[in-house]
């Protein structure tokens, strides 16, 4: 299968021109992993690009911590245009399946429960109430491909990754009262995918997607959680990951790291392990198990790729080194 990847400078991009043979890499950014440098939103490169290819994984895109730094307009172009065009132009070459990574973010607002209320159990069927351009401009972004799927039959499958970056977090007090590692690893319980995970289920994606025709699905490590904990998970985390996984509680002593307090939201990726026949392999027991042994966390593909940054220039904790 011929895949053009687009986004091939950024993390997810090359992570999977990594592993997929004969990839083609479409970025705006030159690297080792990009074919041609272009913009998605470009008609005449991506009817290039899309030349010949059988499928098409579209992860380029503006991030969140781009909010603060880009126009709104070029969240549209990029997003929505972008999207739109790859889209159009697959119609017209006769592109087989097209999978498109999407963001958690765009739950939006539904992530954050009320005050007093339980933390929020978000699956598929939560309506997303986009808080910013990023998750607006995603979110339509989705619903274009919905309708090329119903308009021309082409299968598309939208993955809604959880965080998968390896940079700091983009909360100056979280970073300020947490180890790194120890941030990473806490979300693991309720909104992290390790990277060598997200790369298997956009594979995944691509073979199933002619069978599944058109689907959305949350893309994040297994949580230990059900729907019965979530009282508690707001008012008292650490007591509900000490009984789920007493094991925990020595190797976070022993690097003195702490738990969160209380969760807002858990993520469930049924979904897609039902549908996709994805099985995660990272997630926080298995952390737990490999820093108990003295191992690394991480996945192999996530040490590979490394830390990339999102901006050119020095601007705070998201910086392209």
């Amino acid at each position: 299968m011929r895949v053009l990847v687009t986004g091939s400078a950024g993390h997810l991009g090359e992570a999977l021109m990594r592993v997929l043979p004969d990839a083609i890499g479409l970025d705006v950014l030159a690297s080792p992993y990009t074919t041609v440098v272009g913009s998605v939103a470009d008609a005449a490169v991506v009817l290039r690009c899309v030349e010949g290819v059988d499928a098409i994984v579209h992860a380029a895109t503006l991030h969140k911590p781009h909010v603060g730094s880009h126009r709104r307009q070029a969240f549209v172009d990029t997003n929505v245009t972008g999207t739109l065009t790859l889209l159009e132009a697959a119609v017209e070459a006769g592109v087989q399946r097209f999978v498109f990574t999407s963001t958690t973010s765009t739950f939006g607002r539904a992530l954050t429960p009320g005050p007093g209320a339980p933390a929020a159990w978000i699956d598929e069927d939560v309506v997303a109430v986009p808080r910013n351009i990023y998750g607006a401009t995603k979110t339509a972004a989705e619903d274009v491909c919905e309708l090329v799927h119903r308009d021309h039959g082409l299968p598309c499958v939208i993955l809604r990754t959880s965080r998968f970056f390896p940079e700091g977090d983009d909360r100056a007090d979280v970073r300020a009262s947490y180890d790194d590692v120890n941030i990473k690893v806490n979300e693991l319980l309720n909104r992290r995918v390790e990277l060598a995970d997200a790369v298997d289920a956009h594979r995944l994606a691509l073979e199933r997607a002619p069978e599944l025709g058109f689907g959305r699905y949350i893309i994040t490590a297994t949580t230990p959680f059900t729907r019965a904990d979530l009282a508690e998970l707001r008012a008292d985390a650490p007591a509900v990951v000490r009984r789920l996984h007493p094991e925990y509680e020595d190797v976070y002593a022993a690097r003195g790291w702490q738990m969160f307090p209380g969760f807002e939201r858990v993520y469930d990726n049924a979904r897609a392990r039902r549908d996709l026949g994805w099985a995660p392999r990272y997630d926080f027991g298995s952390a737990i198990a490999r820093l108990a042994a003295g191992e690394e966390w991480r996945s192999p593909l996530a040490l590979a790729v490394g830390s990339k940054g999102f901006h050119p220039e020095p601007d705070g904790v998201y910086t392209l080194r």
